[in-house]
Formats: structure tokens, sequence, C-alpha cells
């Protein structure tokens, strides 16, 4: 590849005051989104500069009054004439929306960047851009307001540095939620490209604080650290991660893979550096060749292959039944894998490029993950074996999951509906207008029942101890006595089966006490519903209602008792009492159940006066990450996160 890299390599398609007018098309949003888009735009450039080997070090700085600079050592954006537009090929690059070195074969194997909008993009939605360029012995300089050249490109010095710098303050009047930087969102994406570019330095810092603060990311591990790092603290095998690297027809294939205790997979793929959240055609092919690998490692093992027949084959079915294949599901339970493909021309399927749709990449992470997947498990017998049994016990709970499903049809259809007889259900049959209350405790549950609205209010009590979903199979959530009439009453099925078209209630109502045990069946209830019915969350069916903590009565007949939900408003009750407040009386809520049905439908039931907080994905991320913490096998992340929080707590003795 040639290092002749000049303002003829720029080519060009115009128009910059569009992203002005519309920039959510060029950069997803106007919200905090879009605002650190701007960074990883100008990041990208850096770091494809890295990718074509030009420059090894990034740094990414928050300075005070929200402004950032980007700064690297590759070889400097041209500042020569371009040929054809005669400006300065950098005056094209900030102000032309399609222009850049990436559509340009010759200087650019593969780019990250949205097709070249780039920079051009950062500079439209800037108050104020400025561009240093180190290249040729010169210091270069440009300045820009809102896209449009405020300087001409001036030679202010002289060095021996190569490299460019780019400093902008991003508009306010385009970005009017905020136009501050979130640390710890850039470390994250961040991360992820020192991850996938090996030996790159990424120097993060935060120059808004007193004392800066700075991170220097460089992994020289790549994809293996990466993957290494998701599963910190969890039992892997192999202890180190499987790794596949290969080139064909000038695309990149790289794989790191292992496998957890646990039974959820966990699969990241890339292209470019852009995380594919909705996968395609290269994730498709790795799975595709992933299954049939160790379906063919089972059929050469004639002790494994013995084993899985016996415990796979229907009794039932008389003759003609041939066991079991391993499915994809099974064959992913517990695997931890990053994807990173580098794809000369990739073709995204829609707008936000979460999609890749080359069918020839597809083709070429099959064959290569067949090839590199069985040398590797014939080499590693004790490996395979390993893998292969997580997987058969998988493909057993699989089907164990099906019969017990098939009974709980059965079960339903022979008692009539099939709900729960604690379940105090209301008359209205129209989901829309009904809602469940799920009540910690019988006693709670019977004030819930002589309080409610008996026309749409359901009422589901819960006794005894939840189970923690984390630790156990589908099957045993399914026929636990404390989920089971939870997924009865909503009747709309769980985990795969789920179909919200048949959900009973539209409002879902957790009621526990405001203390320790009603924060933990709060959470456990959560994590079940995030696992199990995500649409519940995503489509804003789930609420938590809360009660009240204290009741405050003046002394006297007819006097109205006032509710209040936290200290400060029991405070301000008192206050408003004057001079009875001395002899008022206060009543702290200990649990639900220490009111009557009457207080409780004031309190916490009357839809005019009731307080509810709806559970969003972002809270239900946050319960699953504290329960995975708190609850799961490793004792390690527990202590961590148990000392980092202790100032937080709120001890209720």
């Amino acid at each position: 590849m040639g290092t002749a890299y000049s303002a003829s390599n720029i080519q060009v398609l115009k128009g910059l005051e569009a992203v002005r007018k519309r920039p959510g098309m060029y950069i997803g949003s106007t919200g905090p989104n879009g605002l650190h888009h701007l960074v990883y735009e100008t990041v990208d450039n850096s770091i494809d500069e890295a990718m074509a080997g030009f420059c090894d070090t990034v740094v990414i700085a928050l300075e005070k009054d929200d402004i950032v600079r980007v700064e690297d050592n590759g070889r400097g954006i041209p500042v020569d004439i371009h040929p054809t537009e005669k400006i300065s090929a950098l005056e094209l690059v900030l102000t032309r929306l399609h222009a850049g070195g990436k559509f340009d074969k010759g200087s650019y194997k593969v780019s990250g960047g949205l097709h070249g909008v780039g920079v051009s993009c950062v500079n439209a939605l800037s108050d104020w851009l400025e561009a240093t360029i180190y290249r040729d012995g010169h210091i270069h300089k440009q300045k820009y307001e809102k896209g449009i050249p405020k300087t001409k490109v001036e030679i202010v010095g002289e060095t021996e540095k190569h490299g460019t710098t780019i400093r902008w303050k991003a508009d306010k009047t385009i970005f009017t939620e905020t136009t501050t930087y979130n640390f710890d969102v850039l470390k994250d994406r961040l991360r992820e490209l020192a991850f996938l570019n090996s030996g790159v330095t990424i120097i993060f810092r935060d120059e808004r604080l007193e004392t800066p603060k700075e991170e220097v990311l460089r992994y020289e591990g790549g994809i293996n650290e990466f993957v290494k790092n998701i599963d910190e603290g969890k039992n892997v095998i192999p202890a180190e991660p499987i790794y596949i690297n290969e080139t064909r027809d000038d695309v990149i294939t790289e794989i790191s893979m292992h496998y957890n205790t646990s039974f959820s997979e966990n699969i990241r793929t890339y292209v470019n550096d852009i995380n594919t959240r909705d996968g395609g055609t290269h994730l498709d092919g790795f799975k595709n060749a992933l299954t049939f690998v160790l379906n063919k490692c089972l059929e050469n093992n004639e002790k494994l292959k013995k084993q899985f027949e016996k415990d796979t084959s229907d009794k039932s079915k008389k003759g003609d039944d041939k066991g079991e294949k391993l499915m994809g599901e099974d064959v992913r339970s517990g695997l931890t894998c990053v994807i990173s493909m580098k794809v000369p021309e990739p073709e995204f399927v829609g707008q936000t490029k979460d999609k890749l749709g080359n069918t020839e990449v597809g083709t070429i992470v099959n064959q290569i993950v067949k090839e590199k997947l069985t040398l590797y498990f014939e080499q590693n017998p004790q490996v395979t074996e390993i893998i292969l049994k997580k997987a058969m016990d998988e493909a057993k709970a699989r089907i164990a999951a099906r019969k017990a499903k098939d009974n709980m049809r059965k079960k339903t259809m022979s008692d009539g509906f099939g709900l729960p007889e604690k379940l105090a259900d209301c008359s209205l049959k129209n989901p829309e207008l009904c809602e469940v209350y799920i009540v910690e405790g019988d006693s709670a549950g019977g004030s819930a029942k002589k309080g409610r609205d008996p026309k749409t209010q359901a009422i589901l009590p819960l006794w005894g101890k939840m189970l923690n979903v984390e630790k156990v199979r589908p099957e045993k959530v399914m026929n636990n006595d404390k989920l089971e009439p939870v997924i009865a009453t909503l009747g709309a099925g769980f985990g795969k089966d789920f179909n919200i078209e048949k959900l009973r209630y539209h409002k879902i109502i957790i009621m526990a006490d405001a203390d320790v045990d009603g924060s933990h069946i709060r959470t456990l209830l959560l994590t079940f519903f995030f696992r199990y019915m995500p649409q519940l969350i995503e489509n804003g069916h789930i609420y938590l209602a809360m009660p009240p903590l204290f009741k405050v009565q003046a002394k006297g007949k007819g006097k109205t008792p006032i509710y209040c939900y936290s200290d400060a408003e029991r405070d301000k009750a008192l206050e408003s009492l004057g001079e009875e407040r001395d002899s008022a009386d206060v009543q702290r809520y200990k649990g639900l159940g220490e009111m009557d049905g009457k207080q409780l439908w004031e309190t916490t039931m009357d839809p005019s006066q009731r307080k509810m907080r709806v559970v969003t994905i972002p809270d239900a991320i946050e319960a699953d990450r504290i329960f995975t913490i708190c609850m799961g096998e490793e004792v390690e992340p527990r202590r961590n996160f148990i000392e980092s929080n202790s100032s937080y707590a709120n001890l209720d003795i």
C-alpha cells in the first residue's frame, strides 16, 4: 500500500447545510447519544489511520466548558490544494459531507468511520472547531464556526511531529438536552476500540476535574484480552481462549471464544470496529459452523453419542425415534465470544448500521470456523469433551423444559382456566383496563383484597422465599411454586414462548414493603421479568407501587390523616399543623400488612391518588447487573461491590 496520501486521494460528495437541518439523520439523535457520537466519529478517523499502520497513539481529552480534543500521531490530514475543488484538502474534509480518504481504495483498505460523513458532521454541529495539522515540517491551523471556515489554512510554526488534532465545542442550539460528556459512556466505547485494535494506545483524559483523571487503554492481547475481561472472575474453559485469525478475499476474520459455567450466551460482533448489535451474515456464518462442528464431534465420540441417545430418546415414540441433535442454543450455552471482521466494502442493513448484509462474508466466516474449530477440537480432546457434555446437559434441559411445558398446558386445560387459587381476579376482562397487584405475604394480600376495586384490580399474594433465577435452569423456573402462579396469572407464557398479545393485565404492579426484604423481593421479580419476559418492561407494563412511610394524624375527631412518602414530606406535614404539631400522632409503617383495606386503597391503590413508578430497561439492566454480582457464584466481584457501595447503604435496624 502506497504511503503517498495527498489532496488528490480525497473524493467529494457535497452539501453540509443538510446536517444542521436534520442532524438526527447523520448522527442518530440530538440527545446524549448523538453528542457522544461526535467523539466517536472523530476518534474513528484516528483509528483508521492506526488500522492503515500510520498511527499508534490517540489522545481524547474532555476539557472544561464542554470542549473536546482528539489528537493522533498519524500522517496528518493533507493540506495541499485539491486538483478539481481548488481548496485545501483539509477544508474539503471538514466542510463537504462525503469527502475523505475512505472512498479512495489506495489510501485505506478498511475503515470504520460512517461512510466519510465523519468529521464534517462534527464541524457542522459545533459552535466552533479548530484543526491543527502537523505535517511536512509545518504546523497548519484552521478555524471554523458552525461548519463555515473563519480562517484560511495558515502555517503557524515549524515541527518535527506528524499528526492531527481536532478541538471543538458542540452547538447548544442543536444539542438542546445537554452538551456535557459522560466519562464512563465514552470510556466503554474507547475500551472496546482499544481491545479491537491491539497495539494502539488510547489515552483518555478528564481535564474538567481539579486533578485530571487519565486512563491509558492499551491491550496487546486484543480480542483475547477482551473475552477474558468480559468473563473476569468466572470459571472458564479452555483457560486460554480459542483464537482464530484468517484473511480471505481481503476479508479479515478474527474470533476469540471460550465457555463459562453460566447458561447464557454473550456474543459481540464488530465490523471495521463498528458494533453490529443486530448481528448479520458474519454472526449467522459463525453460529451455523459452531453447531455443525460440535454435532460432528459428538457423532465421532462413541461413548458420548450413546449416552446422549439414551438421555434424549423418547420412550413414548416407537421405532423411528433417532434421538436428538444438538441445537444452536445448546452449543452456545455459556459461550462468550468476540467476532471482529475487517471488510473492505461492508453493506449494512438499516440506517444505524447495526446489521451486516454481505452474503459473501457469511460464507467466509462459516468456512474458516469449520476448518479451524475442527482442527482445534481434534487437537484438544479433553476440552472438546467438557464442551460437549455442557451442550448435552443443555439439550437434556431443553427437552425437559419442553415436556414440562406440555404438562403445564395439559394441566391448565384440565383444571379450568389454570389460574392460581390464591389469585383474587377482577371482574372486567379487557386487559387495557385491568391491573394486577403482586403482593408479598398473605396479610398484605388480605388488606389489598379488602381495599381494591374488584372490577379492575386483581391481587396475587406471594409468600415464602422467592427463587433466585440467576442460578437455575429455565425448566426449574417454570415449575417453581413461587413463579408458576405469576406465569399462570399473566397468561402470556414465558421465555421463548412469551406472547404479549395474551397478556391479561396491562398494569403489573409490584407492591412490597419499604424495607430490605421488600427490596429483595422487588429485585428478584424484576430480574425474573428481565430474563424471561423483557417485553413487559420494554412496553412499560411493570410498575412499582410506592406505599407511604408515615401517617401524620392531628389529635381530635374528623381530622384527615396526611400520608407521607419520605422523611422530608413527614417534616413538612408536621410543620403544616402549626400549633397542633406537638400533639400529633406520627405512625411509621413497617409493612403493608399494618394498613387496613381502606388505608391501603387511599394511599397505594386508588388510581386518582396513588404514586407509582414505571420500570424501564435501564432499571432492569442495573437490577440484573447488581444481581449477577450479589447473587452469582463468584465472591470477588461481590466483595468489591459491597466495599465500593457501603457508604450508600441504608440500614433499617
